[in-house]
């Protein structure tokens, strides 16, 4: 048996089953539900799926939206001996048939013969009928008796096939065993200083994401964690929730997006009452899922500060869904620490030098490798570089996937001595990570590597341009004369006026920030650009766009 079910089923039927559990439904209907109660039901679907043909290894595909109903579900998957897919959500603006042609080929990329269904997607059972999907709806009484034991699974089984949330339209899933999900979820809650007992654990991020599926309910589920767990689409219609829970529940962790504390800092800082929350209680605010952006950090610190928030709670974090979800981790209670070094230094000669005159970036520490990683920077050549040397980063460990599937078929991820390609660009300082971008991004105009996220950011600094916004794309890659365009989402697209001072004011900032003009500045009305089911933006479907637009002008 797999150490990961066994600690599932040994927390379900122990002190902490019976005393911890997970709060769904706020704010309007709270239940609140032990791991045991949670475990009883994942036994009866487990037993429903094993007399349904389940097999061990197989692949199970779950499309829901209510943690009160996936936390059973993904649970009965795997004492049945299944592995879990949370499936994409298709959202108001979906165009279904293209959501259902996506789905399809991801049902047989990952070769699974059924889907759990739930709520609020039942309506789409007809759909599934219709392409002669098999679907088991979640809720339904079931005459088949619970499953007694768990099905016998090795570590090296696949428990998680986690849909990445890539730039291209092409699907594919990272493969993570019971051995990964155990590793990374062990070695998560020791750099983060868990306490079982007393943590409570508060979140609004989507289950088919990696750090909402792994770091918010299988963690919780595994260790016996009080979790109190709402929906993205709560935390959209009002993002005050969020610290309306963390106060009343006395949250101590809870994680995001960066784009998520940009929007928390101007909802907090405009409540007028001193005293409406008290997030005293909180000691870790995770931000790892995308580029952390300096001044959105300070900015939120400085309104829970109001709130009682101590500025240590943020931790600062690297992780991808190759390495099942967390790679580094911040030491928990320093807050953001930042490292400032040369701009020209860095993106001429790659090399990070500290300063504190002339034009500087002020990049996070990310922490060290999580217990049983190694990480390691190198060159083109893979020769391994030293410290403040900017190179390639490479992973391995028992965290890191061994491979993905793809719709051509399973892809290994590693090299012949386990090393994991990141594909991410960045240093280490003291053994600390820090990121300075993808590769496959990175600018190149006049011998610097530019990263898009600088560019982004101070395009995001104009008024008018929506936060987290903005993206900046390549032009005529890898000629002589590469240009760069930034395209940005504002409810002035369409007005001449307006959108001509938004682009000025853009230009402005962007040659204040990195020294150089963009060749366009794009306006474009809000959801238009192309962005991940959870939410990151596309860039190579961006510059398409981008390209498209500027060729018919």
């Amino acid at each position: 048996m797999s150490t990961f079910v066994d600690a599932l089923c040994a927390t379900a039927t122990g002190a902490s089953g019976k005393a911890k559990g997970m709060t769904t439904g706020e704010p309007n209907t709270p239940v609140r539900r032990t791991w045991g109660q949670i475990h009883d039901t994942a036994r009866s679907i487990a037993g429903a799926l094993r007399v349904d043909g389940l097999v061990p290894g197989a692949a199970v595909a779950v499309l829901a939206a209510d943690p009160a109903q996936i936390a059973p579900a993904v649970q009965a998957v795997w004492l049945a001996g299944g592995s879990v897919t949370m499936l994409h959500q298709p959202t108001p603006r979906t165009d279904l048939a293209e959501w259902a042609k996506d789905t399809l080929r991801v049902l047989g990329m990952i070769e699974a013969r059924l889907v759990l269904l739930g709520s609020p997607f039942d309506a789409l059972a007809g759909l599934l009928d219709e392409h002669g999907v098999s679907y088991r709806p979640l809720g339904e009484p079931s005459d088949a008796e619970p499953l007694a034991e768990p099905v016998h699974i090795t570590e090296d089984a696949t428990a998680l096939l986690q849909l990445t949330s890539g730039s291209t339209a092409e699907p594919k899933a990272v493969r993570i065993t019971h051995r990964n999900l155990m590793a990374n979820m062990t070695a998560m809650t020791k750099a983060a200083d868990f306490d079982f007992d007393a943590d409570i654990m508060v979140s609004w991020l989507p289950l088919f994401h990696d750090m909402g599926m792994v770091g918010f309910l299988t963690l919780p589920m595994t260790f016996g964690v009080e979790l109190v767990k709402v929906s993205p689409a709560d935390f959209l219609a009002g993002p005050l929730l969020w610290f309306d829970l963390i106060s009343r529940h006395r949250g101590t962790v809870t994680a995001a997006p960066n784009f998520a504390y940009a929007i928390a800092s101007r909802r907090l800082s405009s409540v007028d009452d001193d005293g409406a929350y008290d997030l005293s209680s909180l000691r870790i605010a995770l931000n790892g899922a995308e580029p952390i952006d300096v001044a959105a950090v300070r900015s939120f610190t400085s309104a829970g500060a109001r709130f009682g928030m101590s500025p240590g709670c943020v931790l600062c974090a690297y992780g991808m869904a190759e390495s099942t979800l967390g790679v580094s981790f911040a030491a928990p209670g320093v807050g953001l620490a930042v490292d400032t070094v040369d701009a020209e230094l860095l993106e001429t000669r790659g090399r990070a030098v500290v300063a504190s005159e002339g034009t500087v970036r002020s990049l996070p520490l990310l922490g060290l490798p999580l217990p049983g990683l190694e990480i390691r920077v190198v060159d083109g050549d893979g020769r391994v570089l030293g410290e403040r040397e900017v190179g390639q980063f490479r992973l391995r460990g028992d965290s890191v996937t061994p491979g993905y599937l793809t719709v051509n078929g399973p892809l290994s991820t590693q090299d012949e001595q386990g090393w994991l390609d990141t594909g991410d660009e960045g240093y280490l300082v003291a053994g600390q990570v820090v990121i300075c971008g993808r590769r496959k991004d990175v600018i190149i105009m006049g011998g610097r590597n530019i990263y898009p996220t600088d560019i982004e950011r101070a395009a995001c600094s104009v008024p008018g341009v929506r936060a987290g916004n903005a993206v900046a794309v390549r032009l005529d890659a890898g000629t002589r004369r590469e240009r760069f365009a930034v395209a940005v989402e504002s409810r002035m697209a369409g007005e001449a006026d307006e959108e001509k001072s938004l682009r000025e004011g853009v230009i402005d900032k962007v040659v204040d920030a990195v020294g150089l003009r963009p060749y366009a500045v794009v306006v474009l009305p809000p959801a238009s650009l192309p962005k991940t089911p959870s939410g990151k933006l596309r860039r190579a479907a961006a510059a398409e766009q981008v390209a498209q637009l500027l060729a018919r002008r």
